[in-house]
């Protein structure tokens, strides 16, 4: 039996699954996200602790033999955030989460220092990304001088994880890929930039293969968790890596659409694929001599949240909900009725390197009601998404046949439209639905040797349901299109000056 953990932007999912592949059982447990300002994103990693020792203690105890029969835990985790600890591993301040936008300045100056994008994208494969951890650390060396000077380790949340369960300082080739400081080609820390930017190597944690042994559970944690003492714990893999192999997709040969807080597309490779002007992010991948490609939208599932709870205010004798959302949506005709909405809630990464954007609807008149707002919100997410999926393909990337998870995949309204907007066949395959513990529990599995490799530990995800387009949606979908593409170019101006005033 395998346990993965994924430690998402809002809840941290636990699973439990046997030598076929099967999900015997799952918990999880949420936490909040801090906002102190505007495109500014934290929590508190005592929280994600919290979470995750009441998730693997309520999973272990609902397992006929408890957690006796573990053979291994894999870790997943919401990449590029920085936590930052003391000498005795001891969180300094609140984590500065993916999503968050404040060190945009600080990415330019990496830009510039590392000799422009052309020499940044030759040392790392990717572009300094504001999301990224490499601007994170600028900024709080530039802003929380002091709190930096006694900052020992700056670790990926899911590490932090592994750090208080197995005491080890560690890190996956994939979730370091995500730091910017990382040389994805040779899958190894790049020395060149981090001599370049004067940030200490030891700051840094050792890196290793997704399925490599990184320590084992604490004395203390295993009686606790009722799992064997000196249970392994695996590398794992940041999330939105770990995500599309859990769909199988470790080869080219299909692109996948991850349907979560934040919207993914992407698809893995047996090279290194190039970068020219930095437009997608590379990977490694979890496989050893595997590599994953892929562009990402910071708000997709997360946009369609954020309505609900904007709403839930005013409707306290009737409270709304996804279900209730989902349905109002359903009777809009596609199109809205001339409502846009672009999705830019936290800024954007892909298809625009857009920290100062902001979330817009264009069109509103006085004929459009909740439905109108909710559906054009899902549409304006899946219209970025197809736009991702044209720069995926300008790439390189294999984009023909699609492959869909996350939690929005749940409904089933998401997967229809996307197949409308796309005008393409969605699948939908076994496990897609766990996502990244999913994928989590087969890299442990891989190195716990329950499975030789990822390819005999996935031969069991099969397509599960599949989505095809409608004709009359999907005409429309390509009729809007274009127009939808516009309004980032028209807007761009406004949002520049929007965020000069702020």
């Amino acid at each position: 039996m395998l346990i993965g953990i994924d430690l998402g932007t809002s809840t941290c999912k636990v699973i439990a699954v046997n030598g076929d592949g099967e999900v015997l059982a799952k918990q999880s447990r949420d936490y909040a996200m801090i906002n102190l300002r505007q495109g500014w994103a934290e929590q508190d990693p005592a929280e994600w602790w919290r979470a995750t020792d009441e998730a693997i203690t309520a999973l272990t105890a609902s397992l006929p033999e408890g957690g006796r029969e573990v053979s291994g835990i894999g870790l997943c985790g919401q990449m590029h955030g920085l936590t930052a600890l003391d000498a005795s591993g001891d969180p300094l301040r609140h984590a500065i989460l993916w999503n968050d936008q404040r060190a945009a300045p600080q990415c330019d100056w990496i830009t510039e220092r590392a000799g422009g994008l052309d020499e940044l994208l030759r040392m790392t494969r990717n572009r300094m990304l504001p999301g990224f951890t490499g601007g994170k650390i600028v900024w709080f060396r530039e802003n929380e001088p002091e709190l930096f000077a006694r900052t020992a380790r700056v670790l990926n949340p899911k590490d932090y994880l592994r750090l208080r369960m197995t005491g080890t300082c560690a890190t996956d080739v994939s979730d370091a890929s995500g730091t910017g400081l990382f040389d994805v080609a040779r899958r190894a820390w790049s020395d060149e930039l981090l001599q370049l930017l004067d940030i200490d190597r030891s700051l840094l944690p050792d890196v290793v293969e997704s399925t490599d042994q990184t320590g084992r559970v604490k004395p203390e944690l295993a009686e606790r968790w009722n799992v064997p003492a000196g249970t392994p714990v695996f590398g794992g893999g940041g999330d939105a890596v770990i995500q599309t192999t859990a769909m199988g997709l470790v080869d080219a040969g299909a692109v996948g659409f991850t349907l979560g807080t934040a919207g993914i597309v992407a698809g893995g490779a047996s090279s290194c694929p190039d970068n020219p002007g930095g437009r997608v992010q590379v990977s490694c991948g979890n496989a050893p001599g595997r590599w994953h490609c892929m562009g990402v939208s910071l708000s997709a599932g997360g946009a369609f949240q954020w309505l609900r709870d904007a709403l839930a205010p005013a409707t306290t004798t009737d409270p709304i909900s996804f279900d209730r959302l989902i349905g109002l949506a359903q009777a809009v005709d596609p199109g809205s009725d001339g409502l846009r909405f672009l999705p830019y809630l936290l800024g954007e990464r892909s298809p625009h390197v857009a920290p100062e954007a902001t979330g817009s609807w264009v069109g509103l008149t006085p004929i459009h009601h909740v439905g109108h707002l909710a559906r054009s919100v899902m549409e304006g997410v899946l219209l970025n998404l197809r736009e991702i999926l044209e720069v995926c393909g300008d790439a390189g990337l294999d984009c023909e046949r699609v492959i869909a998870s996350g939690g929005a995949t749940s409904e089933s309204l998401w997967l229809q439209m996307l197949a409308d907007v796309l005008d393409r066949e969605i699948a939908v395959v076994t496990g897609s639905s766990e996502g990244g513990a999913y994928g989590a529990a087969m890299a442990a599995g891989v190195g716990a040797g329950v499975w030789e490799d990822f390819d005999q530990a996935l031969a069991g995800v099969s397509v599960e349901r599949t989505f095809v387009p409608q004709p009359g949606p999907a005409q429309a979908y390509d009729r809007i299109f274009p127009a939808h593409r516009a309004l980032y170019d028209a807007l761009k101006p406004l949002y520049q000056a929007h965020a000069e005033v702020l």
